[in-house]
């Protein structure tokens, strides 16, 4: 086999064993985030169709289909992604600082729960014809890894991410409106601070990475938990 299409055959792989997983992941978020506003009174999400596990609402062309795949191609050790935020007007929650908290928390918490499901389904995997074990344990551990990455990024203290949507709710009015504007630039510093120091220092053969391994050890911790509990 030529090395053209080794690499041909490898990105295919790749694809179908992350596809799903990305899929399934930003669905479940979004949708969460929506479903928690409208229990909590605001239906603006509910009434825009982005409560619902049809992915085609949910995606977004960069967050949910190029950057997974520029993660899994490139030299960062896990991958990762985004959909469209779920809109969510405060003003119709009944206690919006609290409310808006809890919206905030219903995203990484459907992540954990799916990273719970995939390792129970894991334990079904020898019961598969020998032709699909292989692929459907693959796609279950992507979605351990992708779901526990998800979970955990998006609980980073920054605005847009959820964890910065917590902060806010937790400071005083006056600091939380300052804390919030960070979010027009949040997610592009933590992409840059992410992404670019992996990339300059494999070309220049030295470790830029410094943010990475402070994720890991959460995500490596989450992953061992969600194992452990369904006896995988």
């Amino acid at each position: 086999m030529s090395d053209l299409a080794f690499q041909a055959e490898r990105a295919l792989w790749l694809l179908s064993i992350w596809a799903l997983p990305v899929v399934l992941a930003v669905t479940m978020h979004e949708a969460a985030h929506g479903w928690t506003a409208a229990r909590l009174g605001d239906t603006t999400a509910r009434d825009m169709g982005r409560v619902t596990l049809n992915p085609l609402p949910h995606i977004d062309p960069f967050g949910t289909v190029i950057l997974p795949l520029l993660c899994i191609i490139s030299p960062l050790p896990l991958v990762f992604g985004y959909a469209r935020p779920v809109p969510v007007n405060i003003a119709r929650l009944g206690a919006p600082r609290r409310d808006m908290m809890l919206v905030a928390v219903a995203g990484p918490a459907a992540n954990v729960m799916l990273c719970v499901i995939s390792a129970l389904l894991l334990g079904l995997v020898p019961l598969v014809p020998d032709v699909m074990a292989v692929w459907m344990a693959n796609t279950l551990q992507c979605s351990i890894i992708l779901n526990a990455v998800l979970a955990v990024f998006n609980m980073l203290p920054v605005p847009p991410l959820d964890g910065g949507r917590i902060v806010t709710g937790l400071l005083p009015p006056a600091l939380a409106i300052r804390y919030a504007r960070l979010g027009r630039y949040g997610i592009l510093l933590i992409l840059a601070v992410l992404i670019l120091p992996p990339l300059v220092g494999d070309l220049l053969r030295l470790d830029l990475d410094f943010l990475w391994p402070l994720l890991v050890f959460p995500i490596e911790g989450l992953i061992g938990l969600v194992m452990a509990l369904a006896g995988a």
